[in-house]
């Protein structure tokens, strides 16, 4: 990269680069800050030739960024958040706002949490608009940078120790996170399954066929790693990647899941069920909330964050997993 003259450098192409990276298409970035796209090309086209690398380039109906762009985004977008913050605060007004978030987390998180949601909205925010987008991996960072989704909801286990390990490094860490509850895995089988009733014993569990709930779809889960660590596996015989639909599978064959015990409350097939403790001890499964730096001071933001967590509170009043507010 060429060493740029700062003094010299047209800040508005940092506000072209970002819409850029953000959309990854010249048509979209244009229409986003009311430019033609020929203006577009040539504020890429000046900006180019200041940082001295090509910082993107056409790939199908859009374009792909480079190494250079990829390293420089995040700066430029924090910088630009930050400045947009401070030069417009705009506090933000539940009762007369208008506007919409976008929430990642899985089938059995929001199957608690949204009830608790839509209450909020209605009574404080009538004009706000949530979409819940599914969470498919449990890395979710790469939704948080690209503006994919505003906040995370999930259990993110190396994600978290990641993050808590650069905080003792770094001032500013690009993420930030908080504790919204504390959950409990159990072992879910059909009501009258040959192995409900009794005290399950890790001999029985490990002869038994399994069904996995996998974001990702990679056939290995914390249990797992569990058995591993005592030289132990199990056969898992079919993965899914979302908790109802391994509730409704498993109600009607003999194959064991693992799920949050509050997630079983809220099927609707709970009388079809039995919930066994698992035979060996697991990590403590912790449901966090995770969000980008840069929506950190947002009021807009703040409010959302805090509605999930009231969200959360009405979700367990009447029992079940604890509810925990623990700012990272």
């Amino acid at each position: 990269m060429n060493e740029p003259n700062f003094r010299t450098l047209d800040l508005n192409l940092l506000r072209v680069f970002d819409e850029v990276m953000t959309e990854r298409n010249l048509t979209r970035a244009a229409h986003n800050l009311a430019m033609t796209q020929p203006a577009v090309s040539n504020a890429l086209k000046r900006l180019r030739e200041s940082l001295g690398d090509e910082l993107v380039k056409r790939a199908g109906y859009g374009v792909e960024a480079t190494p250079v762009a990829l390293a420089l985004w995040p700066t430029v977008r924090d910088a630009l958040a930050q400045l947009r913050e401070s030069i417009s605060p705009g506090r933000f007004e539940p009762a007369t706002a208008g506007n919409a978030f976008v929430l990642a987390m899985a089938d059995a998180t929001a199957a608690k949490l949204v009830p608790g949601l839509v209450d909020v909205l209605e009574k404080e925010a009538p004009g706000v608009n949530l979409r819940i987008v599914p969470l498919t991996t449990r890395d979710p960072r790469d939704l948080l940078d690209s503006g994919s989704a505003d906040l995370a909801i999930g259990h993110f286990p190396g994600v978290i120790a990641e993050l808590n390990a650069i905080h003792l490094q770094e001032h500013n860490p690009r993420f930030l996170h908080q504790r919204l509850y504390d959950g409990e895995y159990v072992v879910v089988m059909r009501r009258d399954h040959p192995l409900a009733g009794k005290p399950l014993t890790l001999d029985a569990y490990c002869a038994a066929r399994h069904l996995l709930v996998s974001f990702s779809g990679r056939p290995f889960g914390f249990v797992d790693e569990a058995l591993a660590a005592v030289s132990r596996q199990r056969r898992i015989v079919i993965t899914v990647n979302q908790f109802f639909t391994a509730g409704r599978v498993v109600a009607t064959t003999d194959l064991l899941t693992v799920l949050p015990r509050h997630f079983v409350e809220v099927t609707g097939i709970e009388p079809e069920l039995a919930l066994l403790e698992l035979p060996l001890p697991v990590p403590a499964v912790h449901v966090d909330t995770l969000w980008h730096r840069q929506s950190a001071h947002s009021s807009a933001h703040q409010w959302l964050r805090a509605a999930v967590e009231r969200a959360a509170q009405r979700s367990f009043a009447s029992g079940g997993d604890a509810p925990t507010t623990m700012p990272a």
